[in-house]
């Protein structure tokens, strides 16, 4: 959990009209009760109302509340688009993590807001993402993250099986079509794949190192170059 957050739940715990001690906040949000002294000193710091003392607990005054966040219109759009989008065409984790992002973003809108997320009629199926692929989507996300090396199956055009030992380093979405952009060892050049053409991934536990020449920003600038292969459906 991010520090951000966790000051957010202690403000929401400590909303409840009752006194609540370090460790009960420690042991709901997974840190040690020094972490919370040191939250909590930081929160009144900055003007937030919380009375008490360490080995006592804490409360605080009634009338705080934290101040709405004010996205504008377009603001709200944008963002319910983009959280119904990844919800609809991401991994798993993704989904979900887009689904949490739209009950947080209504929970801190104004009351005379909170309407406008069910009002934004922007909408993507979310049937047309296999679940196969959403797996595939969080292995590969998380590879290309901690650089990490795979070893995949992969089916050409020809419907052709071939093995690749790729450096992974991001992924592409075209508008149905997910692609993998990475470095593949076999062909020392960059290359890509749809993951719905990939047949298996392994884990092989090696990291790689971005070395000049081979990171997704030199990918970019062969792309801009119009240098790169970038056809989606071979992979040669």
């Amino acid at each position: 959990m991010r520090r951000a957050d966790r000051l957010f739940q202690i403000v929401q715990y400590l909303r409840g009209g009752r006194l609540v001690t370090a460790a009960m906040l420690g042991e709901r949000l997974e840190v040690s009760e020094r972490t919370i002294y040191r939250d909590i000193a930081d929160l009144q710091s900055t003007g937030v109302p919380i009375d008490g003392e360490a080995g006592v607990g804490y409360i605080m005054r009634q009338g705080y509340d934290l101040p709405p966040l004010m996205f504008s219109r377009d603001e709200i759009v944008a963002l319910v688009t983009g959280a119904r989008l990844a919800r609809a065409w991401g991994g798993a984790s993704v989904a979900r993590a887009a689904e949490e992002a739209l009950i947080k973003i209504e929970a801190v809108l104004p009351d005379s807001e909170k309407s406008r997320i069910s009002r934004t009629e922007i909408h993507a199926p979310d049937f047309m993402m296999s679940q196969d692929n959403r797996n595939r989507f969080d292995l590969l996300e998380r590879a290309a993250d901690e650089k990490m090396i795979l070893q995949i199956s992969y089916l050409d055009v020809n419907g052709t099986a071939t093995g690749r030992r790729v450096q992974p380093l991001g992924l592409w979405f075209w508008g149905k079509v997910w692609t993998l952009a990475a470095w593949c060892e076999l062909r020392t050049d960059f290359r890509t794949f749809r993951l719905d053409r990939i047949e298996s991934i392994l884990e092989t536990g090696e990291a790689f190192r971005p070395e000049r020449g081979r990171t997704l920003a030199d990918y970019y600038r062969l792309m801009e170059r119009g240098e790169g292969r970038h056809d989606r459906d071979q992979c040669p």
